[in-house]
């Protein structure tokens, strides 16, 4: 190694010493907060309003995420809100496949049209619109009064609407960039319409399916105002709006909401954790040997 080399060399190592220092400072201004959910969560509630305030306990209360499980029904939120979030993601990638493919294969008239309204859907806040959503469910439970507030289909058919335009418009971005070609080479070597779709398109648009899929479940499991509107009913509750049990009206149960704000979090993890691989693998996927 001669002299010349070793300052490029000291330079380089420390230009990836402050990325990766910088990195890890990123890394903790994102996990701060959950940090100190854990922290809190693990805090005996006798420690909880001292003042001074300690930011370590005492002692760690690993109890507090057994005792949760009794002080409210968390089995219950969590069934609803997996049957919720579940069933909504189901429904927006059914409607939003055929519709998207659709889109990015042919130029039919109004087509600009229809993706200027997806788009313009998605400028909707569901703060704004939860007055006329709730008057909507309240008007069709007198018709059809098993699909009206205080039920599972109402929660389903909204958090769908509100993530189907999102999901269309990414996987219209994903159809758009597999080469027809591929498909015409298929059909030529006999392979029918939904043969072609399945063999061909969709394992391309992977990653595109796996976006929207993450993109709508979490979406459809963190929403909390159209929950807390329509489902009155403490028996289908969703976990984001069971949690509010622990804040009373002179009280906060600090411990066990941060607790089960913690437990709330992994089915997510969990469901990015088996699909990533797909995602990955998605990415790197090619159409040439």
């Amino acid at each position: 190694m001669t002299t010349a080399q070793t300052p490029q060399l000291r330079t380089a190592s420390l230009k990836k010493a402050l990325l990766a220092g910088a990195g890890l400072l990123v890394m903790f201004f994102f996990l701060a907060p959950y940090i100190q959910m854990l922290i809190t969560s693990l805090t005996p509630a006798s420690e909880l309003y001292e003042v001074p305030a300690q930011y370590l306990p005492s002692r760690f209360e690993f109890s507090n995420f057994i005792e949760v499980w009794t002080e409210a029904p968390l089995w219950g939120y969590l069934r609803s809100s997996l049957i919720i979030a579940g069933s909504a993601t189901l429904i927006v990638l059914v409607v939003s496949l055929p519709a998207a493919y659709y889109t990015a294969r042919y130029r039919y008239r109004g087509r600009l049209l229809f993706l200027l309204l997806v788009l313009i859907t998605q400028m909707f806040a569901p703060t704004a619109l939860v007055i006329g959503i709730y008057r909507e469910w309240v008007s069709i439970g007198d018709i059809l009064p098993f699909a009206g507030i205080n039920t599972y289909l109402s929660l389903i058919i909204v958090n769908a609407a509100f993530n189907l335009a999102f999901s269309t418009w990414i996987m219209v971005a994903y159809f758009s960039t597999i080469p027809v070609e591929l498909e015409e080479a298929a059909s030529i070597d006999g392979a029918s319409r939904l043969d072609v779709l399945r063999r061909v398109t969709l394992p391309l648009a992977l990653p595109g399916i796996i976006t929207a899929t993450i993109f709508t479940f979490i979406a459809a499991w963190n929403e909390f105002v159209v929950a807390l509107t329509l489902a009155q009913s403490p028996d289908i509750h969703p976990l984001t709006v069971g949690v509010t049990t622990f804040i009373g009206q002179y009280r906060v149960e600090w411990q066990y909401l941060f607790a089960s704000s913690l437990i709330a979090i992994v089915p997510v993890v969990i469901l990015f954790i088996v699909i990533e691989k797909w995602l990955v693998g998605g990415l790197t996927a090619g159409a040439v040997k």
